[in-house]
């Protein structure tokens, strides 16, 4: 998977690999993606046990038509247990969590290229989403964004407010989502996350403030903890009808240029960079349909 064959996700919901109960009805929730989560929320005593009933959930919600992400563990020792539990059919991508440097990428490439010569899985099969989740992270996206099987880049608000000692708002990370959505969109991924404490599912018009914002700096999907934040993303970032039929009308206006450089729709100068964002609208609204 590479970044030109990027998934549209809008909506990224995490479940904790060791709970039964949550995996059991994840895939009602409607998220574009189930991330199985076996870093943070499993707790260390419970890791080998997580990844033991990996490969059943994998496969049953594989089954059942859900595109998957794993979030694996940092640390090597963990990365590699994991790995041998989360790659199989049916993973559309792993998200690497604490990402600093774009090597920690490339050497997860690699180790990702083996197994899936191992497993019988296509090259390249499984892609890899870098979780950001402090100012080293931050400063470093540039060559993040440029890093081997990327698919997308995730804002860790929690750990990064944790790290620079400040509380997980707006105000604080107004400008780390408007730096991913700007080093995810130069390589062509996925730009996850929104100006707003993860953990907010109580105040739901702050979360759909919040990604008002992320979708006007360019961000095209968040990550989310619960089913509430799941139907305010698909929502946010779903093109609405009304940009769907200005959309429609741009091409069309286009087409009955019969090739000028210029045109006009109500008023409206139409050249090539507008002609350009209504496509990209439009193939948006078509990824978006597929994952309803």
């Amino acid at each position: 998977m590479t970044g030109s064959a990027r998934p549209g996700w809008r909506s990224l919901l995490f479940v904790s690999a060791d709970d039964p109960a949550r995996l059991a009805k994840v895939g009602e929730r409607g998220a574009d993606a189930v991330i199985l989560d076996l870093e943070d929320a499993v707790a260390p005593a419970r890791k080998a046990e997580a990844r033991g009933a990996l490969p059943a959930q994998i496969a049953r919600l594989h089954g059942e038509g859900h595109a998957l992400v794993v979030r694996v563990n940092a640390g090597w020792t963990a990365l590699a247990a994991d790995l041998e539990a989360a790659v199989r059919p049916g993973v559309a991508a792993l998200m690497l969590p604490k990402v600093e440097q774009a090597w920690r990428i490339e050497a997860l490439a690699e180790m990702l290229g083996e197994w899936e010569i191992a497993r019988g899985l296509p090259a390249g099969a499984i892609g890899i989403i870098a979780l950001v989740e402090s100012a080293p992270g931050l400063a470093a996206l540039s060559e993040i964004a440029q890093a081997p099987r990327l698919v997308g880049i995730a804002l860790g608000s929690e750990d990064l407010s944790l790290s620079l000692g400040v509380a997980p708002g707006t105000t604080f990370l107004d400008l780390p989502a408007r730096q991913i959505a700007l080093a995810a969109g130069a390589a062509g991924v996925m730009a996850l996350g929104i100006p707003l404490s993860i953990a907010e599912f109580r105040d739901m018009e702050a979360y759909r403030r919040a990604a008002a914002l992320a979708l006007a700096y360019g961000t095209t999907g968040a990550l989310c903890i619960h089913p509430a934040q799941v139907a305010a993303a698909n929502a946010a970032f779903a093109p609405g009808d009304a940009e769907l039929a200005e959309a429609h009308a741009i091409l069309q206006a286009w087409d009955a240029a019969d090739g000028a450089a210029v045109t006009s729709l109500d008023g409206r100068m139409i050249d090539l960079p507008v002609v350009l964002r209504a496509r990209r609208l439009l193939a948006r609204g078509m990824r978006t349909d597929v994952t309803d």
